[in-house]
């Protein structure tokens, strides 16, 4: 019986996995935090390697260190109803309802968009989103193909690409980042502004969505006892993290040097096409639309991948297929919206999810010690749960917030929720159900 894949095996997993990973955010999110952050980038690049690099890798680890089969099966230790209720809305916000739409939305805004008239981009963005979906369908319809197609063609082809603009930027660098002050408006806390927009990336959430299609992988390559699994798994996590925060780093230099010639945009597609353009001209653009191209499509074929096959087991009466088509017609729909747009609403349900994906990850990654107790999954939920609502409502448009009037509620909450105003409100809330349910695991024993 084969227990572990052989180097070359080991490193095409772990290409799949970095492509599955880095995507639509991947690109846009570290550029401006760079651009934002100034002389302070390598702060801010810390605390977004923290969310974007550390999280993913210990929900990598979390799936086989609990021998779970999917994400399902992990939140099944809290109980079935919230479990089927939080992988829904998981594969949800990271499939047709967000990231999905923004895979397409970024591949236009900074590929496509700047080469054409201001007149026919309504047109164009329609014509470009069936596109890009029709592609992303037929690959999804071949699940078993992913690891070719993903960890050994685009992927390798994405690096090439992205690899070239980043030898010039820092070659040819556009300003001295030390000489970039910091904008206002993050100045004071560079790096809980990094730590927050590592959760734009969604690859902690996609960490433990994508366990699935990891786990079918290492089984066709041979591998089928479950400590094997879950060691594999974990090596191919820590080779596909090392590459993940390098590349981090030095896209978040990059947006930072580029503010000794640009402004800062208003997103992060904006600022990549900006850059390129400063490089390469229109050569650059064409260079720029296929690299971005690339990395969106793959990220988008593995979430379709994933969200299919994850809810064909959650409800068998519908096929894999028609699940794919289903999450392939979604977004489409979804994705005329705008990039801008899709952000403004991504980030709210995003504050909610990642504090239980968060914990979660920890629980099934430290829960031997407690026997996997129910009892403390419950409570740490819980706990977590009301304090990730408010940071929800936090977070809402301003206009959405007014019509609900959430400020109240957050005005109220800001004021005794230690970390609150940081995004991380949800830490001591967290830490009281723990205690809670320790403490009413040892009653129970006695």
């Amino acid at each position: 019986m084969k227990t572990k894949l052989t180097l070359r095996e080991t490193l095409a997993v772990a290409s799949m996995l970095f492509g599955l990973f880095f995507g639509a955010g991947n690109l846009i999110f570290p550029v401006h935090m760079g651009q934002l952050a100034g002389s302070k980038a390598l702060i801010a690049a810390a605390g977004f390697i923290a969310t974007g690099v550390g999280l993913p890798l210990l929900g990598v680890a979390a799936m086989g260190s609990s021998r779970s089969e999917g994400l399902f099966d992990m939140a099944s230790r809290v109980g079935k109803g919230w479990s089927l209720f939080f992988t829904c809305a998981l594969y949800l916000t990271i499939g047709p309802f967000f990231a999905i739409p923004r895979c397409a939305t970024t591949s236009f805004t900074v590929g496509i968009e700047p080469m054409l008239s201001a007149s026919g981009s309504t047109f164009w963005l329609p014509a470009f989103s069936v596109f890009f979906f029709a592609l992303v369908l037929i690959f999804s319809l071949k699940p078993g193909k992913i690891l070719m197609w993903v960890g050994k063609v685009i992927n390798p082809v994405f690096l090439t690409f992205l690899g070239l603009l980043l030898l010039l930027a820092f070659v040819r660098p556009m300003g001295m980042m030390g000489a970039v002050v910091p904008d206002p408006a993050i100045a004071d806390n560079t790096f809980f502004n990094g730590f927050l927009e590592g959760y734009n990336t969604m690859d902690a959430l996609a960490s433990i969505a994508f366990g699935i299609i990891i786990i079918r992988v290492v089984r066709d390559l041979g591998v089928s006892e479950p400590a094997a699994i879950a060691k594999c798994t974990l090596k191919a996590g820590v080779f596909c993290c090392i590459l993940m925060g390098t590349i981090y780093a030095l896209i978040t230099l990059m947006g930072a040097q580029s503010r000794g010639v640009l402004a800062i945009s208003d997103n992060g597609g904006i600022a990549l096409a900006q850059i390129a353009a400063h490089y390469f001209g229109k050569t650059g653009q064409l260079l720029l639309a296929i690299m971005v191209f690339l990395a969106c499509l793959k990220t988008a074929i593995g979430l379709v991948t994933s969200c299919a096959e994850t809810f064909e087991q959650l409800f068998p009466k519908i096929t894999y297929k028609k699940w794919a088509v289903i999450f392939t017609i979604l977004p489409l729909i979804i994705s005329n919206v705008g990039l801008t747009v899709l952000i403004a609403y991504a980030v709210p349900v995003l504050m909610f999810l990642y504090p239980l994906a968060i914990t979660l990850i920890l629980l099934c990654l430290f829960g031997g010690a407690i026997q996997y107790d129910k009892r403390v999954f419950i409570s740490v939920t819980a706990f977590t749960s009301i304090a990730a609502f408010f940071d929800l409502l936090r977070t809402l448009p301003s206009d959405v917030q007014a019509a609900i009037h959430a400020d109240v509620a957050v005005s109220a909450v800001s004021g005794f929720l230690p970390l609150y105003d940081l995004g991380i409100g949800w830490v001591f809330p967290a830490l009281i159900g723990l205690f809670i349910g320790l403490c009413f695991r040892q009653l129970c024993k006695k």
